[in-house]
């Protein structure tokens, strides 16, 4: 296991130590440069056939690696393998809607499980070889915003295979309040609009808005949840949507301000 610190104010060693008994452990700290580039610091330094990625505030199920080893060696080569995030803090409203779009997103980008469009890097792995040959992830995402997105795609454009593995399963606990779910989504947009700034500089399609996903979206709490819990999640979703909408702005006329080339209109 390498845990990489990506500039934190906590000391890893002092959380890893307790555990020395019971986890291989190497711990690698950096100053703070995005989830990017800490992944790609810890692929760095694994030797192993398969890197598989998770996520600090994340607990992976017991048969986590095992499963995903499953999943290779029938899985075509090569091939992404994702996983389903479920989320652990079932009491936390703000952290259930999160959780609610991720869900939406899968059913919807990987219908076809076989043929799976999208994964979070808070559960999925890839063969080592062909992540360093296509450079890893982009490292141009200082925040925790659509480098995996762009993994995906670029995994994708090069004629690769993804798996959706619902089997293999991680258990995500990350707390937010009104002020750090609003930020969150804020930030989402922001990558957003500089994942739309990639695709248009390598000549790609770009994301173009489905109401379809949004309708979906929207219905998706009443099939989850009791009727007054399900309008209270579908008002957060309304306000997730704001939050990417308004972040997607802010960084377009921020990168305007700055004079960046932006050929993408928002």
């Amino acid at each position: 296991m390498i845990i990489v610190d990506d500039g934190s104010k906590v000391v890893p060693d002092d959380i890893v130590a307790p555990l020395r008994d019971q986890l291989h452990a190497t711990v690698l700290q950096q100053a703070h440069a995005g989830p990017g580039a800490a992944r790609n610091a810890g692929a760095a330094r694994a030797s192993g056939q398969y890197l598989a990625f998770t996520d600090d505030d994340c607990r992976p199920a017991p048969d986590w690696i095992s499963t995903l080893a499953n999943r290779f060696v029938t899985a075509p080569d090569p091939v992404i393998v994702g996983g389903r995030t479920l989320n652990a803090l079932t009491d936390n409203l703000y952290s259930t809607a999160s959780q609610l779009i991720v869900d939406v997103g899968f059913a919807y980008h990987n219908e076809d499980p076989a043929h799976a469009r999208f994964f979070t890097s808070s559960n999925l792995a890839v063969p080592a070889n062909r992540f360093r040959a296509l450079g890893g992830f982009d490292t141009g995402f200082e925040m925790a915003a659509s480098e995996d997105r762009e993994l995906c795609g670029r995994w994708r454009h090069h004629g690769y295979r993804m798996v959706y593995a619902p089997e293999v399963v991680v258990y995500h606990a990350h707390a937010l309040t009104w002020r750090t779910f609003w930020r969150q989504h804020f930030n989402y947009g922001r990558g957003a609009f500089q994942l739309q700034q990639i695709r248009t500089r390598l000549g790609w399609e770009l994301f173009q808005p489905d109401p379809k996903y949004y309708a979906k979206l929207l219905r998706y709490p009443f099939t989850q949840a009791n009727s007054r819990q399900a309008l209270l999640l579908s008002a957060l979703l309304l306000v997730s949507q704001s939050a990417s909408a308004i972040g997607l702005v802010a960084e377009w006329n921020k990168q305007r301000r700055a004079g960046a080339a932006h050929p993408v209109g928002v």
